[in-house]
Formats: structure tokens, sequence, C-alpha cells
């Protein structure tokens, strides 16, 4: 996937909004690598002006920036949560400064596409989009939810917290009884030793 297909229309979300850009500013030449695998994986460079532009040198990045497939539509939708399940590995701080600046920029789709379509069809394909988003973020949980279900039935190859307290609270009995058995046995060999004096 090319880099531009990800800066061109970021550069014009930020450009509408200019405290983004400041943000950015003091990362200028700092190198972002974004992974979605398998989907994508691309590089940006930080421009001076806090515009991003894509950077196909085999140049190291500053920070990566590993996202999961699955929380593409809440990231989309700017869910809170989903920002959790990026995985930050290099310049804490630039990843960080990326990751508030797409939490908090609000791209208005409807009033870009009011200008091309007018305002009735601009409305309705926002309300679309929303709604898609939406159903796609509960089939995504509710996929998630019937897999774990699946693996802790059908399939156990991932335990349920209760089964794993169970099992911790039978492996403490088992410690306790075998630190009892011992404790008999130990008073045994001293009695027959006693004995046998």
């Amino acid at each position: 996937m090319p880099a531009s297909f990800a800066t061109n229309p970021l550069n014009y979300i930020l450009r509408s909004e200019s405290w983004a850009c400041k943000r950015l500013q003091p990362h200028e030449g700092k190198i972002v690598c974004i992974r979605i695998p398998p989907i994508a994986h691309f590089k940006m460079i930080v421009l001076a002006n806090g515009e991003m532009q894509s950077n196909t040198d085999n140049l190291e990045a500053d920070t990566t920036l590993s996202i999961l497939p699955a929380i593409l539509p809440g990231l989309i939708m700017h869910d809170e949560s989903a920002y959790d399940g990026i995985s930050i590995s290099g310049d804490a701080l630039f990843a960080e400064d990326l990751i508030t600046v797409s939490k908090y920029l609000k791209p208005n789709f409807e009033q870009a596409l009011s200008k091309i379509l007018g305002d009735i069809p601009a409305h309705r394909i926002t309300k679309a989009k929303d709604s898609f988003f939406q159903w796609h973020i509960h089939l995504v949980k509710n996929l998630s939810d019937a897999l774990g279900e699946y693996w802790q039935e059908e399939r156990p190859i991932i335990a349920k917290s209760n089964a794993i307290k169970d099992f911790s609270r039978q492996l403490n009995e088992l410690k306790h009884d075998v630190n009892q058995l011992e404790h008999r046995i130990n008073q045994i060999f001293l009695k027959d030793t006693l004995n046998n004096r």
C-alpha cells in the first residue's frame, strides 16, 4: 500500500486543523512507520510545516505504530478504547503526539462533500458512513466474542477465568496436603529414630 494513499487525505485534514500541524512541527524530520499487518506497511516523515510526506528511503523509523486490523473501525470512529490496542516501539513521545493528533482530528467530510455534491447528499452519505462503521464495530466485537467462546467451549485452547481460579484453588489445596503429609512423615521418622535409641 503506497504511503501517498494515506498522506494525501491526512494532509488535507491537517491543513484544516492548524493546531495539529503545530503539535507535529517539533518532530520535523522524524519518520513514523505504520504497520497494519497484513494490509499495510508504510513510512511517513514529518515536514517543517507539520504535514506528512511518504518516505520510501530505507531509513530506520523513529517510531513504529503497529495496529491490528480489528481495531481499525474503532480508530476511525475515535473509540477511546481502540487506541489502547496500538503497539508502540521507538520514540514514545513522538508516538504519543501522533496518537493525540489522530484522537482529536475530526475531519468534516460532510462539509467537504457538500461543496462537491450539495448539502443533502453529503449529509446522507455521512450518515450512511457512520452507520456502516457502527455496524462494523459491533460485527468485530460479536465475532471476537464468538471466537473466544468457541475456543473456550468447543476447542479449549483458552481457559475460562473461573476454570483458572478453580485450578489455582485446587493447586493450593494440593500444596497444603503435601505439606501436611511431609510433616507427618517427618514426625514418624523422628518418632522411629527416638524409639530406636
